[in-house]
């Protein structure tokens, strides 16, 4: 329980349908917490009305500290990916291990069946009890993309109660239930900063991540400086600080020589990436190339491609035309209609399949 309207329902739905219900919520660590801050996914307010929810529902409650597990795992992850040249997505290493390894170890130590949580997403009992994970019913609010790093193991033991529902019936039902949190905003990303400035963070506690260097066109000619790598996004146009005389837009990095490489349009596409750490869903690996719906991006549109394994577990994906923002360190999530089959994460961009 986060103290937000998502999580409430899906307790009280778990309520109304008869489970044994403990609502927890997890102490997450945050820059400031050293001088009286806490993480947004966590503030004083929020813990207030969770357990106000957990008491209206008549369910136990309880606060578990998660700040230094969180730090070590997800914090670090974030700062070192970033001092290597990617652009990471915590949520999806939230997932991975904090919610669905950390949080699930607690609950079931509690002798729990399932860990529930607000997600907007659904699961699916098929042949010989495997688990489908498939989107959740509002498509606006689908969270599936960061649930896709989730093994069968894990999804057995998971319930999405608000799956089945858009988010204004999710709203209805908590004014229906007279639930104090039925128009509070949503979350936000990155909850551990103080301020949302993942940039100023970066400077502060990986400040070799936050070096100046050449701003460099592909073939190598210099056109100007940088202000540190994290400072861009791929396609991004403004703000690069240099003339010429067409538009330009950042294409890639390379951080091996701490250099911020841009192009025009015409360069500014691929039609392939390669991703590892890839998770199959069903548990098993595929055998041969297949067709499929990927995200690059958590927000992003499902693009058509091809996906091949590859001898070393990882995979190529091969589009049926060229994305603008292809990002290492994002996750490349694997659709066949409403079924995630699973994901992996951008290693590269794959210019043999351009």
């Amino acid at each position: 329980m986060s103290g937000g309207v998502d999580s409430s329902v899906a307790a009280a739905l778990l309520v109304e349908r008869g489970y044994d219900v403990i609502g927890m919520m997890m102490r997450l660590w945050s820059e400031d917490c050293g001088t009286g801050g806490s993480n947004r996914c966590c503030t004083p307010d929020q813990l207030l009305d969770a357990r106000r929810i957990a008491d209206q529902l008549g369910i136990p409650f309880y606060v578990i500290d998660t700040q230094d597990v969180f730090r070590r795992t997800i914090v670090q992850f974030f700062i070192d990916r970033y001092a290597a040249g990617d652009t990471p997505n915590p949520c999806l290493e939230c997932n991975r291990h904090i919610r669905f390894e950390w949080l699930l170890n607690h609950a079931l130590a509690m002798d729990a069946d399932f860990l529930a949580t607000g997600h907007y997403a659904r699961t699916q009992y098929g042949a010989g009890g495997r688990v489908r994970l498939l989107k959740g019913l509002d498509d606006a609010k689908d969270q599936s993309y960061v649930l896709s790093v989730l093994s069968q193991d894990k999804l057995r033991h998971a319930l999405f109660p608000v799956g089945d529902y858009t988010k204004p019936d999710v709203r209805r039902m908590a004014e229906k239930l007279a639930l104090p949190v039925a128009q509070k905003h949503d979350s936000q990303d990155l909850c551990f900063l103080a301020d949302g400035d993942y940039r100023r963070f970066l400077a502060e506690h990986a400040p070799e991540a936050i070096r100046p260097g050449p701003i460099l066109t592909r073939d190598g000619r210099q056109l100007g400086e940088h202000t540190g790598l994290p400072h861009y996004t791929i396609g991004q146009r403004k703000g690069l600080g240099i003339s010429y005389h067409e538009a330009l837009y950042v294409l890639t990095t390379d951080p091996a020589k701490n250099a911020l490489i841009v192009g025009t349009q015409d360069e500014l596409g691929h039609r392939g990436l390669i991703a590892g750490r890839v998770n199959w869903i069903a548990g098993d690996t595929p055998l041969e190339p297949f067709r499929a719906d990927v995200k690059i991006r958590y927000k992003a549109r499902p693009a058509a491609a091809r996906v091949s394994p590859l001898p070393d577990g990882r995979v190529r994906v091969t589009f049926d035309e060229r994305l603008n923002a292809i990002t290492p360190g994002q996750g490349a999530v694997f659709y066949d209609g409403d079924e995630c089959l699973g994901g992996g994460i951008i290693t590269r961009v794959d210019d043999d399949a351009r």
